[in-house]
């Protein structure tokens, strides 16, 4: 009997966009646990190699930072370029640049008929440039790097793309519709690309983080001043029948598994890590 491993994964090389998060951080310590070799890829390029010389020196495994705009192919043409020189050629890619914004999120969770007198709080009143930004980042943000970075991939008959989705992917929160609409673009966009490049040895997949504390929606979970969880925070806690926000850490094994070839036949599927948020009929 074949022992079950990540030992397949060691050595490879992964392209990591958006790597320079909180979320970014923990994946990109979970690749190099594996022994895999990673390019953190950020538009804050001081940010990006900052981490990697963390991870590296903690772990002993190659690890760069590559600035570059998920939302520029040239850009990500030049970074490639700089990976491959570095690095070698791409096995795998992380599809981790996203957020959402205040600019593309309403006021209010639902209208009603007071709304009427203050509609610039509610959905007539979103800004468009702000809509079209938070869009554009989150599904042109992983179209674009999966066009340059698979092509590794397509030469050598072999890869793997994991793309990062979201709980609003199944159930649109309210306040947030930029967010939501982009992130069910990337639930489909997965599917489709997954039986588009089913025989070409390339594996698509993706997971949807349930509620994690980051940067992009600590001003909607908790009080800036109080650091106490906002009405909306509550609720998220609530129906989450862990109780409880993810932490970083625990969507590394599910990473780790889409990658690997221990889920070879796996391809085209969406795991929520959720502490049971989608699961759970409120009830």
């Amino acid at each position: 009997m074949n022992r079950i491993s990540f030992d397949d994964l060691k050595g490879k090389v992964c392209v990591l966009t958006g790597g320079a998060g909180v979320i970014g951080a923990s994946l990109v310590r979970g690749l190099a646990s594996a022994g895999v070799k990673t390019a953190i890829v950020d538009l804050n390029e001081e940010a990006a190699t900052g981490l990697a010389a963390e991870v590296q020196a903690e772990s002993g495994v190659t690890t760069i930072g590559v600035g570059a705009s998920v939302l520029d192919k040239d850009s990500l043409i030049a970074a490639k370029k700089v990976i491959n020189g570095k690095l070698g050629k791409i096995n795998f890619l992380i599809n981790g640049a996203g957020g959402n914004s205040p600019a593309a999120t309403t006021q209010v969770e639902e209208m009603t008929s007071d709304s009427l007198s203050q509609l610039d709080k509610t959905f007539y009143g979103l800004n468009m440039e702000g809509f079209q930004k938070v869009y554009d980042l989150n599904f042109k943000g992983t179209l674009l790097p999966t066009m340059v970075f698979t092509s590794d991939m397509l030469e050598a008959g072999k890869g793997g793309v994991l793309n990062i989705s979201s709980m609003n992917a199944f159930k649109p929160l309210t306040k947030i519709p930029a967010y939501s609409a982009a992130k069910a673009s990337i639930n489909n966009f997965t599917e489709w690309l997954a039986v588009h490049l089913a025989k070409t040895g390339i594996r698509v997949n993706a997971i949807a983080p349930g509620f994690f504390l980051t940067n992009q929606n600590r001003f909607l979970m908790t009080d800036e001043k109080t650091g106490e969880p906002t009405a909306r925070g509550r609720k998220v806690l609530t129906n989450t029948p862990m109780g409880k926000y993810g932490e970083p850490e625990d969507l590394n094994g599910a990473m780790l598994y889409l990658l690997s070839d221990i889920s070879s036949f796996v391809t085209g599927i969406c795991i929520p890590i959720d502490g049971g948020f989608n699961a759970f009929g409120k009830v």
